[in-house]
């Protein structure tokens, strides 16, 4: 273990608890260094933790709407408290370069603004009064919410869900991915200090703690961000007490080009929409599609823009693409790579910060698939990786064919000159957003709901349309001759 590695115990109605066992955090861009032992938690601890929420909800939850909010906003700015070691310590348990990493917590903060912003006028009771009765139909907090989140952007992903839940009235248990919950838990343990004890508690562990938490009789909604067999795993527990569900699932994002495209204008933003995080996002594109006519001339300028990217260590400010995160993942991808040798164009590009160092860390170079079969693996699966195939279409007909057959649909962008094409094409395509000409962050504002179809989920974060998520509704209505 290094010097400066930690131990990470659960955090659980404003205590730190510990556990008879731990696990390391590796470092996935050096293999030598051991970031932090972190409790693998027991079932008896995370009952402790549903209880400890469960028993602060009716004290929470009857809180004025405007002192939940104000409190919670307070709570969120103590993670910018020491937020220059919690982005180091993120880079070192994730992986991703820094540039990237460094708008993660201030990013976290600007969504629970977000839902300050919309939640009193959203919580307002709809009153429905005429000659004969008064009706007060009112939104209701649920009661413990459970929030399990990815390794891939830990500290936004759990943001995202932390503010409508809490400002809702809801308490929680929050369980971060054993791949990355050092730097998470520490922001959230910042927060949930300066909250009455039992709002916002912490487990660790792997499938025996999130089963514990899924199955839970006193927690009555699961928000989740994973993949797809776990989620429905996430699903049958859910059903033993007929919990509400979330579930973000991941997608297979398609990127469809049409044939008046500006290839030199819109390649920086298609490669942002595919490598940020080293591919490692689940709304990233995936797979692009690009009209017959222009392909050579598309896939000469984009392997030249790609070859552009230097791979190394995180925390090396000269890294523009960092490792992938862990083994699993790491051999997913290199798999689909060789099998892509098969049959298809594999070109290898950018370049290795550190050579020597290669072999410390899950590093792969920014690959691009020419020639590909539509029904190949590289196409149909979902990498999450710095990997992207690229596939020629004849037809527009024929291009949302091939967009739409596949189970998932999360997000998808369409790139044209001509909004009004673009739109037809939007409009058409199976997915639950659909950016044009761009396919990033910055593509999605703090209003438009995220979320998936099909097998990419259940369910829409932010907006209104999130909040709704995270509540019930309470009918209270009388008859006027009655009183």
């Amino acid at each position: 273990m290094s010097n400066d590695s930690q131990k990470l115990e659960a955090f659980i109605n404003h205590r730190e608890v510990g556990s008879d066992t731990y696990f390391d955090v590796k470092n996935p861009g050096l293999f030598s260094e051991t970031v932090g032992r972190v409790a693998y938690n027991s079932v008896s601890n995370v009952d402790q933790a549903v209880i400890a929420a469960n028993n602060a909800f009716v004290s929470w939850s009857g809180l004025d709407v405007k002192e939940r909010i104000s409190l919670v906003q307070t709570a969120a700015a103590r993670i910018l408290d020491d937020v220059e070691t919690l982005t180091h310590t993120l880079v070192k348990e994730n992986g991703t370069v820094i540039r990237e990493v460094k708008t993660d917590f201030p990013r976290g903060i600007a969504y629970v603004q977000n839902t300050a912003n919309i939640v009193k006028k959203f919580l307002k009771p709809q009153i429905v009064e005429d000659e004969i009765s008064w009706m007060s139909i009112e939104k209701i907090p649920l009661g413990v919410v459970a929030i399990i989140i990815p390794w891939n952007s830990p500290v936004n992903l759990v943001m995202g869900k932390l503010g409508p839940a809490l400002m809702t009235g809801n308490t929680v248990v929050i369980k971060p991915s054993p791949n990355c919950p050092i730097s998470v838990s520490l922001g959230l343990k910042k927060m949930a200090e300066s909250l009455p004890p039992g709002v916002i508690n912490v487990v660790q562990g792997d499938i025996e703690v999130g089963r514990a938490l899924t199955e839970h009789e006193l927690v009555r909604k699961i928000s989740f961000v994973g993949g797809i067999e776990t989620g429905k795993a996430v699903m049958k527990s859910a059903a033993s007490s007929i919990k509400r569900v979330s579930l973000e699932l991941g997608g297979n994002d398609p990127a469809i080009l049409l044939d008046d495209v500006d290839i030199q204008d819109r390649i920086p933003d298609l490669i942002t929409g595919i490598f940020s995080r080293a591919g490692q996002v689940c709304y990233a594109v995936k797979r692009v599609y690009v009209p017959e006519g222009i392909y050579e001339k598309f896939c000469d300028q984009f392997c030249q823009a790609v070859d552009e990217f230097i791979v190394g260590y995180g925390l090396d400010e000269r890294a523009t693409l960092g490792p992938v995160n862990n083994n699993r993942q790491y051999s997913h991808i290199k798999s689909l790579i060789e099998r892509s040798k098969q049959n298809a164009t594999v070109v290898e590009l950018g370049k290795k910060l550190d050579p020597s160092g290669w072999n410390d860390g899950y590093y792969i170079l920014p690959t691009v698939i020419r020639d590909v079969d539509p029904t190949a693996d590289i196409v149909v699966n979902e990498q999450f990786g710095p990997v992207i195939p690229i596939i020629k279409y004849s037809s527009e007909e024929e291009v949302v064919k091939m967009a739409n057959n596949t189970k998932y649909g999360l997000s998808s962008s369409v790139w044209s000159r001509d909004r009004d094409r673009a739109l037809k094409i939007a409009r058409q395509i199976e997915a639950g957003s659909t950016f044009i000409n761009s396919h990033s962050r910055k593509s999605s504002g703090p209003n438009m709901p995220f979320g998936g179809v099909k097998e990419s989920g259940i369910g829409r974060d932010r907006s209104e349309i999130g909040l709704a998520n995270y509540i019930d509704y309470h009918s209270i209505r009388y008859l006027k001759e009655l009183l």
